[in-house]
């Protein structure tokens, strides 16, 4: 407690006084055309690559100046980031054999395939499978699914999120993995990542619409298609061949001619000490892939500081989608209208609203990038290719999907218990007469899906919230049943598209509360950091001390 009333005495001393930040003017009007105009069918569902981003970099380009930033980039306004696109074709149906029957998995309906390396055909022949639980090496937790076990050339079978994704509750009551609130190691880049640090041939996730917070039709729509990676030199030949994901019927199917129970070997996963278990079957199947190297963007604005213009408060948003994707009523345009026009949107509105509010002491920097979708790519190479130094990076937000359902009574900040960002943002919903309430869905892992990520992992405290579910108009009943129907039937699918009849009024909420966070740091020389138990604290000390 008392290392928590000092920091929130420091940040209140470094900080201009609450009072003396005028309300911002958040335009509904720029919010309205700007994230009309990003889900044109014209812009193509604004895939990385494709002529739907040029379209997309020369509006915001336009926009940014129109709303009086300077060009960010050493006078460029945008930052060139290499990528390769793969694109799966010629997938053959992968079978498991070896068991009490074969297995047969159908491209698209039972199983997706893809792979990092960049090689014009991919092969797995005689794979032996092994159930490897959660995929999980978490030294620091005692925890090893791999302890004990050589997978070179073999392919593991994971299961989604972690193991305490069912316990209601944190604290000492949760398990090793603090309880239903999703950790770093039940996403789904983790697993891939810790299979291919283990030397797995094939890396396949067991999806189960539960604990992975979607349904399958999302895995479909997103790992079908062209995939993108950041450009390596070895061609990210020390990646998994073939990384996936089979529909849980599927595995159970499986598991079922392995002879082993999938719901007994499932349960015995969530338990320490698990040992992984061949299935005593072996996995085939085969695909090219055709190879694309070509250069996506980032766009960079700033409204320099008149005393310290090296320090920069940063807001981001990313402008990609996930282009031509599954048609759904003949229409196969992946608009991205929610996610993410409307946070790309928002930072046209936000430096306008800069702009209104006079000169700040500290830059603001505006990044809107690119390959969200794809894997936090865009920012991922921001973060190791700073425009703004990160050591010099003050803090910021970043804004993935705005509400557009109406006005809330509280406010969720994704991820809570990290940063001092917190502390400030409290006080600012008062003036509101908002709360924080408890992160909704906590096991859906979304303080790690979105690019704030790329910042905190390089030590940047970056807030990601939102509105809450408690609408003024129809409380929480309302409110969630908005975001169910969303996720349902429109998240990466075609209905994702602009109406509108949309209610900006949540949306004008959070904004001004961005916009008061930032502004408090730009005219103030406070140096927001982690809580002492985040992760991303001892990178955060050391940017400092270097950047001094």
């Amino acid at each position: 407690m008392r290392l928590l009333f000092s920091s929130v005495l420091a940040l209140a001393v470094a900080t201009p006084a609450l009072a003396q930040i005028a309300a911002p003017q958040i335009s509904v009007e720029t919010l309205k055309s700007v994230t009309q105009e990003l889900s044109l069918d014209a812009y193509e569902g604004r895939a990385p690559t494709t002529a739907g981003e040029q379209k997309t970099i020369d509006y915001l380009v336009k926009r940014f100046a129109a709303a009086g930033l300077k060009p960010g980039n050493k006078g460029q306004w945008t930052q060139d980031v290499p990528m390769v696109e793969i694109t799966a074709t010629n997938v053959s149906p992968f079978t498991a054999t070896g068991g009490k029957a074969p297995v047969t998995f159908n491209h698209r309906t039972d199983m997706v395939v893809n792979t990092y390396r960049a090689v014009p055909k991919i092969a797995l022949k005689d794979s032996e499978l092994v159930f490897v639980g959660y995929g999980i090496n978490a030294p620091e937790k005692g925890w090893n699914d791999y302890a004990g076990l050589d997978v070179k050339g073999k392919t593991v079978v994971i299961l989604v999120n972690d193991p305490d994704w069912q316990v209601k509750e944190a604290g000492a009551t949760a398990g090793p993995f603090e309880g239903r609130a999703m950790t770093y190691y039940g996403r789904w880049t983790y697993k891939f990542e810790e299979a291919a640090r283990q030397g797995a041939a094939g890396a396949i996730i067991v999806h189960d619409t539960e604990p992975a917070a979607y349904g399958w039709s999302v895995v479909q729509s997103s790992w079908t298609g062209a995939q993108y990676g950041l450009a390596a030199p070895n061609d990210h030949m020390d990646q998994s061949q073939v990384v996936g994901w089979i529909q849980l019927p599927k595995a159970k199917e499986l598991f079922a001619s392995a002879g082993k129970d999938f719901a007994q070997l499932s349960a015995a996963a969530k338990r320490k000490g698990f040992r992984a278990v061949p299935l005593g079957m072996r996995l085939s199947g085969s695909f090219s892939n055709e190879i694309k190297r070509s250069m996506s963007k980032n766009v960079v604005g700033v409204l320099p500081g008149t005393q310290a213009p090296d320090e920069v408060v940063l807001y981001s948003a990313h402008w990609d989608h996930l282009g031509r994707c599954d048609a759904v009523e003949g229409d196969d345009i992946c608009n991205g209208a929610v996610d993410n026009a409307t946070g790309t949107a928002a930072l046209v509105a936000m430096a306008e609203a800069y702009r209104a509010g006079g000169p700040t002491r500290r830059s603001v920097g505006f990044v809107a990038v690119t390959a969200e979708e794809s894997g936090l790519l865009g920012s991922q190479y921001y973060a190791a290719n700073p425009v703004f130094p990160l050591g010099k990076t003050v803090g910021g937000v970043n804004m993935d999907g705005l509400n557009v359902v109406g006005a809330t009574r509280d406010f969720e900040i994704i991820g809570a218990g990290k940063s001092e960002l917190e502390d400030m943002v409290k006080p600012l919903l008062a003036t509101q007469g908002r709360r924080v309430a408890p992160e909704a869905t906590p096991e859906s892992g979304s303080y790690y899906r979105s690019d704030h990520f790329s910042f905190a992992k390089l030590g940047v405290p970056m807030l990601s919230a939102g509105s809450g579910e408690d609408l003024v108009n129809g409380g929480v009943a309302a409110g969630r049943a908005a975001a169910k129907d969303y996720l349902a039937k429109r998240y990466h699918g075609p209905k994702d598209e602009y109406d509108p009849k949309w209610n900006w009024d949540g949306a004008v909420q959070d904004l001004t509360i961005y916009y008061q966070l930032g502004r408090q740091l730009a005219d103030g020389d406070a140096w927001p950091n982690w809580y002492p138990t985040a992760e991303f604290k001892a990178i955060r000390d050391k940017s400092r001390l270097e950047a001094k």
